[in-house]
């Protein structure tokens, strides 16, 4: 028996709608398994009608859902269902067709299947989920106009770390299976020019005030935009440590011997650099610490959204490669809170859901880390 006649207005034919993603397809496939066999609804689980693609496909899915299902054995011998699924799905997506119903009962290969379907529609909905969240971090490491970055920052970080902690629920991660995703190469901050001004202002108050080198153990070599200035903050520390000599000179003379002064950079330029302090150690350091946070921000999430955006990579690939990126986050964020005094707030973490290897949670990087 065909369905009931639909008006042909604010129709889209959805038959010639082509399909971008292969979940596309896998969508029809457990939308007409649904359809064939409502009974089926109970074994689908992990999904929702939010987990698919399409309006359409969510508001059919949304509909079988909350209708009663039918009798099996009326089902079987006329439509009286599927029109009721018609008229609730056009409540949300205008354009359904019965004509597209039919397409989906036909399209699918087993309806017993339906479970393996399901999973496939929730594994591509944790890959969107996850790559929205990277892009929220994205945008909020960008955004120049908020008044705390990094808390901002952080907190839209725990945000990404709560996705991936809720994908790992649903997909445990196996050890050691890592995205075969090449990382993305480093962004060039827009305020570059500044971060080497501060750089220097850093270099220079440190070398005329070497006291308070010992204030900003926090402070890394990799935290420099420059490689000068990441090996001349390294001359600091290591004169610093040895308890020799700091000014201008002696650095210079550190710095002919770590081969700083092999590629393009003139003595002169060196010492020039390193005669006008300013301000504080700790200032130009928390500053400079700022600035690679937010750098490191930035690469976590570009390198997550890569990683989502990448089709072979398993949910399980994707929540390891997650974590261990988010870790990277979590080394600097302690080394942050050791730099301000302040512990922001973070998360609870679960339980690490690897079966073997060390835990790749934030939270266990960040305590071995203070410890």
């Amino acid at each position: 028996m065909p369905l009931s006649p639909e008006p042909a207005e604010d129709e889209d034919d959805f038959d010639t709608i082509p399909a971008p993603q292969p979940v596309f397809h896998v969508e029809q496939a457990l939308l007409g398994a649904l359809l064939l066999d409502p009974h089926r609804l109970g074994d689908v689980t992990g999904v929702s009608a939010g987990s698919f693609s399409t309006a359409a496909h969510a508001a059919l899915f949304a509909a079988i859902s909350t209708l009663p299902p039918p009798d099996p054995a009326e089902h079987a011998k006329n439509t009286t269902w599927l029109n009721q699924v018609l008229a609730a799905g056009r409540e949300h997506a205008r354009g359904l067709t019965a004509s597209y119903l039919h397409t989906l009962i036909q399209v699918c290969p087993w309806p017993r299947h339906a479970p393996a379907y399901a999973r496939m529609v929730e594994a591509e909905h944790a890959r969107r989920r996850l790559r929205a969240a990277a892009e929220h971090l994205l945008q909020t490491v960008h955004d120049a106009a908020l008044p705390h970055p990094v808390q901002t920052v952080l907190a839209q970080a725990d945000t990404l770390a709560a996705v991936v902690d809720d994908i790992a629920a649903r997909f445990p991660p196996r050890a050691g299976v890592l995205p075969r995703t090449p990382p993305p190469p480093p962004s060039i901050a827009p305020d570059y020019a500044e971060a080497a001004q501060e750089e220097q202002l850093l270099l220079a108050t440190a070398t005329a005030h070497p006291a308070g080198i010992e204030s900003v153990r926090w402070l890394l070599s990799e935290d420099f935009t420059q490689p000068l200035h990441a090996g001349l903050w390294q001359c600091l520390t290591t004169l610093e440590r040895r308890h020799e000599p700091v000014d201008p000179v002696t650095v210079l003379w550190e710095a002919q011997q770590r081969g700083l002064l092999e590629h393009s950079s003139e003595p002169v330029d060196v010492l020039r650099l390193l005669a006008e302090p300013v301000g504080s150690v700790e200032h130009w350091g928390e500053r400079t610490l700022q600035r690679s946070l937010l750098a490191t921000a930035d690469h976590v999430g570009r390198r997550i959204e890569a990683y989502a955006g990448d089709p072979a990579n398993t949910p399980f690939q994707l929540v390891v490669g997650a974590r261990r990126s988010l870790a990277d986050l979590g080394a600097i964020r302690t080394r942050w809170q050791h730099a301000t005094g302040r512990i922001l707030p973070q998360r609870p973490h679960p339980a690490p859901t690897t079966r073997a290897g060390p835990p790749t949670t934030t939270a266990a990087r960040t305590a071995r880390a203070t410890r």
